[in-house]
């Protein structure tokens, strides 16, 4: 192994600890052990392949393993493989000067005139050793001229003639190519075995490191040992003779685990406040927002994945001895709940990459965040009403009474983490749970059949405003909520509470033409029903034409009914359902139109409800060229427009852009 300072002619040449540390013998390689033995047996059995490509991600030993087998190859002087690292052909590969180990940069030799001069070579044999080896890194650089003048040569080379490609990006390569290889895809190096090494390289050069800084250069590197022993050898220079975890954060510009603890435990309270604070005081401290969000990113991520189950050796970016902690403020803010942070978060450091103001991203990101409903609640609740089951009871407000991790050894001293904070009674208090049991009581006198179940709304307004009307949900019985969907029987509340019928209309089963129309229309649902909507009444005359006259708003429903499909659709049901075989025909007239709500099943739990009727939206919908041009080329039908006042964010909706003013779902 060289020294670090070799001395040379009165100048002092510097190795870098990459390349002083790098494997010589397949027994030196980390994490590759798969590889190494595959290799080593092909030359035990005599199977050794004429072309072989190694790939992986960057700095995960693909090279190394290139000349390390070049070596067994060359300079082994018994069958098994085994070499002696000190040999004059082992040193010569190591450096690159081997007459007989040709290492090629793929990247500034990519053209066919190299290839060319390359297949030139191959046909002269070896100098001293008994193969000429090619070693070509970064092959997916070559052209595709070069790739197609190599094709003949790789795939039957002289017999001495021995090719070892490495990529970090095969899909690029032909797969004329790929197919003529013997192909070894090597995995990332984990992080265990990251921090091994490097422990052993700190006791080689004398310097003392904590071991909570090694883990975190470890989990950095991310399955790179290149990068590993990269930073280590930035943290050499920085830190003298002893490495600790403050230099690992004071180098990187990252945030401790204290402080990334304190910032989800304000966002678990939707503390916005509190988390803008801390990112104030992070920077000011010269954490870089970017790696801030990297690494608050990572957090939840690990909070996600101990939540659902897993154990401490996924946590990437946290310390495993924070695994309890992690679980329990998982398990307190929900699953749903940390996959939307997980999102917005996402797409905030995608959006940092294009913007010069960072931080204010990054800034809206934390307030979203803190913003977001109890959508773990959300979720059962929409499960309770699927299955027809009870209503579950309110959850708690979020205490995050777990302590904060403890810093590790060696760290600075961490800034004070905030106290829980319990929410107020205010604006922000949930519903009592004693409110919603009268409610359900009160609506249970009303009707009978359907047992009406208020949800417990996030946000209480102010006094003075209005309060918005309570979703109700049949929940009495599977089979009870089945007819009242069916039948469109779920009651509304309204300001005052009190349960009403949502439509005359839908009471009334008069066996009338009219009343048979819209009943066909509603079993196939879509547009065709609020084009049924707009016939005010219907004559029968003899031989089973039924005449239909059509309100004076509704000149695009006779436009829809000229298609014969469609026609032909509503008198197909028509006859299944009533026994009734018409013949319809579509007259204009000046009367107006009915108001008849679409008996369409509504979205199950659905916090805004627009005040217009979805008859008159689709009806001005219709009305839109654009919506015309997209109907008639996707041969698609408007079944719901939702005003722009009534779209939601669900899981993690992060662009500031105005919605479009209506939005229309076509079914094909």
């Amino acid at each position: 192994m060289e020294t670090p300072l070799d001395a040379t002619t009165g100048n002092q040449k510097y190795t870098v600890v990459a390349r002083r540390y790098r494997p010589k013998t397949f027994s030196e390689l980390v994490g590759q052990s798969t590889v190494a033995q595959a290799l080593l047996n092909a030359i035990h059995t005599n199977r050794v392949g004429h072309a072989y490509l190694f790939t992986g991600a960057r700095g995960v030993g693909k090279t190394s393993t290139a000349r390390i087998f070049a070596k067994a190859l060359n300079a082994s002087a018994s069958a098994d493989g085994e070499f002696d690292p000190q040999s004059d052909i082992a040193q010569a590969i190591d450096s690159g000067e081997d007459m007989d180990v040709i290492e090629i940069d793929g990247a500034s030799n990519r053209g066919i005139d190299e290839i060319r001069q390359l297949r030139a070579n191959a046909a002269v044999r070896p100098s001293r050793s008994p193969y000429k080896i090619y070693i070509i890194d970064e092959v997916h650089m070559l052209t595709t001229q070069a790739f197609n003048a190599l094709l003949k040569t790789l795939e039957e080379p002289p017999g001495h003639v021995k090719f070892i490609f490495c990529t970090t990006d095969p899909e690029k390569m032909p797969i004329t190519v790929l197919s003529r290889c013997q192909r070894f895809d090597f995995p990332p190096v984990h992080t265990d075995q990251i921090l091994g090494r490097l422990q052993y390289i700190c006791e080689n050069e004398g310097t003392e490191a904590d071991e909570a800084a090694l883990q975190i250069i470890a989990r950095r590197a991310a399955g790179s040992m290149r990068d590993s022993q990269s930073l280590l050898e930035q943290l050499l220079s920085f830190s003298g003779n002893r490495i600790t975890v403050s230099d690992v954060h004071a180098m990187l510009g990252t945030a401790d685990e204290t402080r990334l603890a304190s910032f989800a435990s304000k966002m678990i309270q939707r503390d916005a406040a509190g988390a803008l604070d801390e990112l104030n005081v992070a920077a000011g401290e010269g954490v870089d927002v970017g790696q801030l969000a990297e690494q608050l990113l990572g957090y939840l991520r690990d909070m996600m994945v101990v939540t659902v189950g897993c154990g401490s050796d996924l946590i990437k970016t946290a310390n495993p001895s924070s695994l309890e902690p992690l679980r329990t403020w998982g398990q307190q803010w929900g699953v749903a709940s940390l996959m939307a942070a997980i999102q917005i978060l996402d797409e905030t450091i995608v959006k940092m990459r294009h913007s010069v103001q960072s931080r204010v991203l990054v800034e809206i990101a934390i307030v979203q965040i803190c913003q977001l409903q109890d959508l773990q609640a959300l979720t059962d609740l929409v499960k309770a009403l699927a299955s027809g089951q009870s209503l579950p009871p309110p959850r708690p407000p979020v205490h995050t009474t777990t302590a904060l991790p403890t810093p590790p050894a060696g760290s600075s001293k961490p800034a004070t983490p905030a106290q829980p904070v319990v929410p107020s009674t205010g604006s922000s208090q949930q519903k009592p749970a004693s409110a919603a049991a009268s409610e359900s009581t009160e609506a249970k006198k009303k009707d009978e059949t359907v047992t009406g179940a208020t949800l417990p709304s996030r946000n209480e307004p102010s006094p003075g405003t209005e309060k918005p009307a309570a979703l109700t949900a049949a929940a009495t019985s599977p089979t009870t909520a089945t007819q009242a969907n069916d039948q469109t029987a779920a009651l509304s509340v309204s300001k005052e509470g009190e349960p009403t019928p949502k439509n005359p209309s839908d009471t009334n089963v008069a066996d009338t033409p009219l009343h048979q129309l819209r009943a066909a229309a509603q079993s196939i649902g879509g547009l065709i029903v609020e084009c049924v909507n707009m016939i005010t009444r219907v004559q029968v005359a003899d031989k089973g034409k039924w005449r239909a006259f059509v309100a004076k708003e509704g000149r695009f429903a006779i436009d829809y009914f000229q298609t014969a499909d469609n026609s032909r659709k509503l008198t197909s049901s028509l006859a299944d359902q009533f026994r009734v075989e018409a013949v319809l025909e579509f007259t204009l007239t000046d009367e107006v139109a009915p108001h008849v709500e679409s008996k369409a099943p509504a979205p199950v739990v659905e916090e805004f409800r627009p005040s217009v009727p979805q008859s008159q939206l689709i009806r001005k919908a219709m009305t839109n060229p654009i919506v015309q041009q997209f109907v008639e080329m996707f041969d698609g039908q408007i079944v719901r427009v939702d005003p722009a006042q009534s779209i939601r964010p669900v899981i993690a909706q992060t662009s500031t852009s105005e919605p479009s003013e209506l939005i229309a779902d076509t079914d094909e």
